[in-house]
């Protein structure tokens, strides 16, 4: 059908609007059960869109995904539960479309939906894409990353500009996801970088920051460097154009992406994506609000929208199509991109029943998925606070897990204070949150949750659910809040402390969590909230990487330690509490034995030693001990035996074992 400007729109009008619905609340409006994802063939296509408010809905066709004008407009039509849909015959692959809804006597702008799959540069038009064309050779084959146990994985937090556009990557695609999969770039030091680093390292697992298509980034205009972690969500379901390399064309973002996941599928690398579904990037005018105005959020009892998410809005999960839109979009991702697990960001404004009922979907799909989150909110919501997914409340979300803020701030002190310390940069009294953390949040006799720093008691039903980390991408990288919290330390002692504080996330009973550069003792030159800071502030330096090669040689043996030794990753509670003894804790030192060949491993006994202090400690043994960590050295098979005494040196780990 052509389009003949005004005279049409009143056509449409005069044909298609219905008389204006008035709902009492916005839990009265009618929902449906109906697949609302646009359904493609080469005989047809059908697209659909849920707007119980809307007088008429009609539906843009262009040719390009900006820059041209309408050519073809359709009417779609109502149909039950607030439903609109229109099928139009003929193979529509190729086309740009949006949507536009009449309500209130006036055409909102245009949309591409919230459920559109492939958007044109800036995510203003929808394409109608065959997307087993998008398909990289092989992906029928491609495989979800095994996981006996969550705590299996070693997560790495990256940003996917940030690892290769420095120059010194010598990236072929400087800040790409093709960049960040190129395999046989090395920097001006030959130090491998890209995936090759991080396949080196032996993490399981890539988590990437925001990677849906966000607003902040000007995708028309990428000659001019811009940066942003991407927490400012457009549109939910398609990967960001930025990283592509051509954002004008939709389909290359999807192929590009799906290459980006086969490579580490390849390596064994699972790819986890960093997922915002509590806020939009926008508000009056965001996708939800073009499609339903308001339905989609929460509201304070003066009606301005309410903000948890410290973002102008949250939405509101526990509200059916909220709650539908979020279960669909996260099975999409799984099964489209075949991606590993999801991150939710501030996942306390959700609420638990539906994160129980995504995870269970989630699972479904792939058993092997972790799925973890911000068990907390940046501001008060009017969602009861017994019904958010906050950490406290992980006991009620059984396959979920939730950061550890105590083992976090236990180590280095608070991320709220610059010059807060914690255990490994000289702070008093923090063996007990240290402890907590070791034994994965769980409960355990030997903890005096009186003295856990932010947990007044066991918050993990088991200790796999405890997301162990000591910094990401929030705050101050882990060397620079060394640097800040204390000024006088020398570089030695620096170092000393960021390998003993990656030490404890490594070796205790949680999932390990890792941020990008860590490994490198990255830089962010004392900024502590960089998402839309610079290149020259967020990326990865790659001569770090030469520089400080003890400290990436350490982060691989802890790595490989804990792979190779089961009794580091127990996957119940059960079992530590029967294998987990701790022996002494106190003025800056804390040991513990894990006994019985825990959870199969190898060596019978092991006993894992932090000192803190500034000073060597003489530590009394009871047997003869094998040594398997001292200083920087690892000796997997224990050649050398000590007996009676060790000398713990300063500020580091040390770690023993009896076969």
């Amino acid at each position: 059908m052509k389009f003949f400007g005004y005279f049409f729109l009143l056509m449409i009008l005069a044909s298609c609007t219905k008389n204006k619905t008035t709902f009492l609340s916005l839990d009265d409006y009618p929902t449906t059960e109906n697949n609302l994802w646009l359904t493609y063939s080469k005989e047809k296509t059908t697209f659909k869109i849920w707007s119980p408010n809307a007088e008429a809905v009609k539906l843009n066709f262009y040719k390009t995904g900006n820059n041209s004008e309408v050519f073809e407009t359709h009417q779609l039509k109502e149909d039950e539960n607030g439903l609109w849909i229109q099928t139009v015959k003929g193979d529509l692959q190729g086309t740009y479309y949006t949507y536009q809804i009449y309500i209130d006597d006036k055409w909102l702008a245009e949309t591409p939906g919230i459920y559109a799959k492939a958007v044109g540069v800036n995510g203003q038009r929808a394409l109608v894409l065959d997307f087993d064309k998008t398909n990289p050779e092989n992906w029928q084959n491609d495989k979800y990353v095994n996981l006996k146990y969550p705590n299996d994985a070693i997560i790495y937090e990256l940003h996917i500009r940030d690892v290769t556009i420095q120059k010194e990557a010598n990236s072929t695609f400087p800040g790409k996801y093709l960049g960040l999969v190129e395999s046989g770039t090395k920097s001006t030091q030959n130090a491998a970088t890209a995936i090759d680093h991080i396949k080196e390292l032996g993490i399981t697992h890539v988590h990437l920051l925001p990677t849906f298509d966000h607003y902040s980034i000007d995708e028309s205009n990428l000659e001019k460097p811009q940066f942003n972690w991407g927490y400012d969500p457009q549109n939910y379901n398609v990967p960001e154009g930025s990283f592509s390399t051509n954002p004008f064309d939709a389909e290359v973002r999807i192929k590009e992406f799906k290459r980006m996941v086969k490579a580490f599928h390849d390596a064994g690398i699972g790819v986890i994506l960093d997922v915002v579904y509590n806020h939009t990037g926008r508000t009056e005018n965001s996708n939800f609000n073009l499609e339903n105005p308001n339905y989609y959020y929460r509201f304070k009892e003066d009606g301005s929208y309410s903000d948890a998410a410290a973002c102008g809005n949250e939405t509101a999960s526990e509200r059916k199509m909220m709650r539908k839109f979020m279960i669909e979009s996260v099975k999409y991702w799984t099964e489209e991109y075949h991606l590993d697990g999801f991150r939710f960001d501030l996942m306390g404004i959700h609420d638990i029943e539906t994160m129980n009922l995504l995870a269970d979907k989630i699972k479904k799909i792939n058993p092997n998925a972790l799925i973890y989150g911000e068990g907390w909110t940046a501001g008060d919501s009017p969602l009861l606070e017994k019904s958010r997914a906050l950490k406290k409340h992980t006991f009620q979300m059984p396959k979920i897990a939730a950061f550890s803020d105590d083992i976090r701030d236990g180590i280095k002190g608070s991320v709220f204070e610059d010059e807060s310390t914690g255990f490994v940069n000289g702070a008093k009294n923090t063996e007990e949150s240290i402890k907590f953390g070791i034994v994965g949040s769980i409960k355990h006799p030997q903890i005096d949750y009186k003295k856990v720093n932010y947990s007044d008691k066991a918050w993990a039903r088991q200790p796999w659910q405890a997301i162990n980390y000591v910094s990401c991408h929030d705050n101050h990288t882990l060397f620079d809040k060394l640097k800040i919290s204390q000024p006088n330390a020398s570089k030695e002692e620096i170092k000393a402390m960021h390998k003993l504080a990656t030490a404890i996330v490594l070796t205790s009973q949680g999932t390990p969590f890792l941020h990008a550069g860590s490994e490198m003792m990255r830089t962010k030159f004392g900024e502590h909230n960089s998402y839309k800071s610079s290149d020259s502030i967020n990326q990865i330096d790659w001569s770090l990487k030469f520089k400080n090669d003890d400290v990436f040689e350490y982060y691989q043996n802890l790595i490989k330690l804990r792979k190779e030794h089961p009794a580091f990753r127990i996957p119940t509670s059960k079992e530590v509490q029967k294998n987990l003894e701790f022996l002494k804790f106190e003025n800056g030192l804390v040991s513990y034995q894990i006994k019985n060949n825990a959870n199969h491993d190898s060596w019978k006994n092991i006993l894992v030693i932090f000192n803190a202090n500034s000073k060597p400690v003489e530590y009394h043994l009871d047997k003869n001990w094998k040594i398997a960590v001292f200083k920087d050295s690892f000796d997997f098979e224990g050649k050398e035996i000590v007996s009676k005494t060790i000398k713990l040196p300063a500020i580091s780990a040390v770690i023993l074992f009896q076969e």
